[in-house]
């Protein structure tokens, strides 16, 4: 990796808020005498299992999307938890990127389904992380209490292999990833907002803000 590399996979923006005092916080029981590998795994277990994972609150503004607002939360869902990843990761000194996909899920996600009209999820989201001169992906979303209730198992990471979702639980398929739209120094809002659009245009064509379900996006008044 090239030091300008470096620079860019690391740098602080205003979603990715690697300075913030709320990411001190997170990263502040990370054991920094350990390898930069052993740290990124505490980190990701600790991303994965500190929030309950949750795709029925989706907020597509830069507002909603920054670390700082994500880190006041108890439930997240994978967007929120791959960004509040990488900026910890950054700031442990540890250069981070974002990747997104479409995935489609065979378990447990009719209520999702009946909501987004279709069963593509767009804009799924993890982490790859620069570990010992090679990119490793991380996928923080499913919280063992979402597993268990989903009946898998959660997504071990060893900071070596990539660990995106299991495409098996059993002999039953479970996560399906039909594209890849790439990794990113930053979360692409622009792009996000208009790929939901053409997947989910009665996401922005109504007003969704209730206890069950909300979305905003940035033609949100």
């Amino acid at each position: 990796m090239t030091q300008k590399e470096q620079e860019q996979y690391l740098r602080s923006t205003s979603i990715l808020e690697v300075n913030a005092p709320s990411t001190q916080e997170l990263i502040a029981d990370i054991d920094t005498s350990l390898s930069k590998k052993k740290q990124a795994i505490a980190l990701y277990y600790k991303v994965r299992n500190g929030f309950v994972y949750t795709p029925y609150h989706l907020d597509l503004r830069p507002s909603g999307l920054k670390s700082s607002t994500i880190l006041q939360k108890k439930r997240a869902w994978c967007v929120e938890k791959s960004i509040v990843l990488a900026t910890g990761l950054r700031a442990l000194g540890i250069p981070s990127k974002l990747g997104y996909g479409i995935v489609i899920n065979h378990i447990g996600v009719e209520k999702l389904t009946k909501i987004l009209r279709r069963e593509e999820i767009v804009f799924h989201g993890y982490v790859s992380a620069y570990l010992e001169d090679s990119w490793v992906k991380a996928t923080p979303a499913f919280d063992p209490l979402i597993c268990k209730i989903a009946g898998v198992e959660p997504l071990e990471w060893d900071g070596e292999n990539d660990a995106l979702f299991q495409a098996y639980q059993g002999n039953k398929k479970f996560m399906e990833y039909t594209h890849f739209y790439g990794e990113f120094d930053d979360v692409p809002v622009g792009l996000m907002n208009s790929e939901m659009e053409k997947y989910y245009p009665h996401l922005f064509e109504e007003v969704y803000n209730s206890p069950d379900f909300s979305f905003f996006h940035l033609k949100s008044k």
